[in-house]
């Protein structure tokens, strides 16, 4: 029997498993692939992220006047959120703060320290800037300089005399803004607030002063008191000239001092005439330059069914023309009290030849008139009436020119009809707003103009006794239900695998 071939014994066996180490060195080069893409990932959008403000009021949506100061800062500047975690206005410092960081050209660091939990760092705080941080607050600091802004600088509390007032509105902002303008130039403006020319009453004094103290500390700017009969003139040092419901006129040789002073290089002047007041020096002065008060009084008057009605409260408006005060065009502004008409020289060649520009502020809404014999019981509008537009407020700038760069070389003026814009009992968020404007374009700090409060909102949920117990079944039961589903059917298919 022939030989066969014998026997392959020899089958193909399937490929070999991967020994040990290859499973393990394949798993580790996962994980540290896993965690370098995590890490990078998060690294990535630690230093290049987007943030979007869905408020309804853009609460944390920085002006384009910050923005454009922003973009222009040259030094380095740390902020300090020196906050208790339980303030009410915390959140809004911190997420403010980040959007100055974002847009500060890596020119601002923000730190943020707890003074009840981070003692150590809160001392360490102290000692270098010699600060009690006894309150919540926002520290700027650059080089040498630095400004604490405590939390009631942050806010408007509804007005009254209760401990628990609530907060209305928040300026954080318009008062970080001023703050960081403060440290980085280094040099605190300064206005004369003229005294000695009487007012409505001393509260109306009164209230009109610490407003503008106020002011000055939240736009960077000190206010000092002037009597112009105790001087020889207007000090050199003035960045502008506070004349607000004087009821007494100038003397001549304070008109004199006046004079000159508004013929300097620079000057300033904000005055809030006293329709009641006996100023016909003064009124001369601003006719020379522009603007004549008419001595009559804006009202309306009608006849109703209880009698003659006569309002002398006047609603306006501002003119979108002027630019620095165009953030406030949305926004209408009230006169209590009494207030003049202003007849406004725009066109004279006079003027044009002394390089003087007047241009109006605010107008009267269209049904006010002024009214010369405004002592009747119900006045009707006749010749010496002055019909609609019906101005407020104006501006008048001497020297002005086209080119930007030379406009701080300018006079500048801002006359109000009204005295009472800063009663404490009648000022409104858009009257601080106006006169903020209207000091700061005085300064030539166009940088600072547009930046106004941000109201605070409280909503209120009300739910019936069936949607609460819907939210409780949803919330309780469906949904943890559902999950508990989920993790169910995956446990039964891996033991049915």
């Amino acid at each position: 029997m022939p030989d066969s071939d014998p026997p392959d014994n020899h089958k193909a066996k399937p490929s070999e498993m991967p020994k040990r180490y290859g499973i393990g060195m394949n798993v580790l080069i996962q994980v540290v692939l896993a965690l370098a893409l995590f890490v990078g990932i998060n690294r990535l959008s630690y230093r290049h992220y987007w943030r979007w403000d869905l408020s309804p009021s853009q609460d944390y949506t920085l002006s384009q006047a910050t923005l454009n100061y922003l973009s222009n800062l040259s030094r380095d500047v740390q902020i300090y959120i020196v906050f208790g975690r339980d303030s009410k206005v915390y959140g809004e410092v911190q997420s403010l703060s980040e959007e100055y960081r974002l847009h500060g050209r890596q020119r601002i660091k923000i730190r943020s320290i707890d003074p009840v939990r981070d003692i150590e760092r809160a001392e360490q705080l102290k000692a270098d800037t010699g600060l009690s941080l006894a309150q919540n607050g926002v520290l700027l600091r650059c080089g040498n300089n630095k400004r604490f802004i405590t939390e009631e600088e942050l806010v408007i509390r509804e007005s009254g005399t209760s401990t628990n007032r609530q907060i209305i509105e928040f300026r954080g902002e318009d008062a970080i803004s001023s703050a960081l303008i403060s440290v980085v130039e280094g040099r605190v403006r300064r206005f004369y607030y003229v005294v000695g020319k009487g007012s409505r009453s001393d509260t109306a004094l009164s209230d009109a002063y610490n407003a503008a103290l106020d002011l000055g500390r939240q736009q960077n700017f000190e206010v000092a008191q002037i009597n112009l009969s105790e001087v020889s003139e207007i000090p050199k040092d003035a960045d502008g000239l506070l004349l607000m419901g004087a009821r007494y006129d100038l003397s001549e040789r304070e008109i004199t001092m006046l004079n000159d002073y508004w013929k300097r290089k620079r000057a300033g002047l904000f005055v809030m005439l006293d329709p009641g007041g006996e100023t016909a020096r003064l009124a001369a002065f601003l006719a020379l330059n522009g603007v004549r008060p008419r001595g009559d009084r804006v009202l309306v008057a009608e006849s109703t069914s209880t009698g003659a009605k006569k309002e002398f409260s006047v609603q306006a408006e501002f003119m979108k023309e002027v630019p620095f005060i165009r953030h406030l065009t949305s926004s209408s502004i009230t006169f209590a009290g009494q207030s003049e008409s202003l007849d406004l020289r725009s066109d004279d060649p006079a003027l044009k030849e002394q390089s003087i520009n007047v241009l109006p502020l605010i107008r009267a809404s269209p049904r006010f008139w002024g009214e010369t014999q405004f002592l009747e019981e119900l006045p009707v509008v006749d010749e010496e009436d002055t019909v609609p537009p019906i101005y407020l407020a104006a501006s008048i700038e001497r020297g002005a020119v086209a080119d930007e760069t030379e406009r701080a070389d300018s006079a500048r003026m801002v006359v109000v009809s009204n005295s009472t814009m800063l009663d404490k009992q009648t000022m409104l968020a858009v009257n601080r707003d106006f006169v903020a404007a209207g000091l700061n374009w005085l300064m030539n700090r166009e940088s600072r103009i547009g930046i106004t409060s941000k109201p605070k909102r409280s909503y209120r949920i009300q739910l019936t006794q069936r949607q609460h117990e819907l939210i409780f079944w949803v919330t309780s039961i469906a949904l943890p239900g559902i999950v508990l589903g989920f993790g169910f059917m995956i446990w039964a298919g891996r033991r049915a695998a």
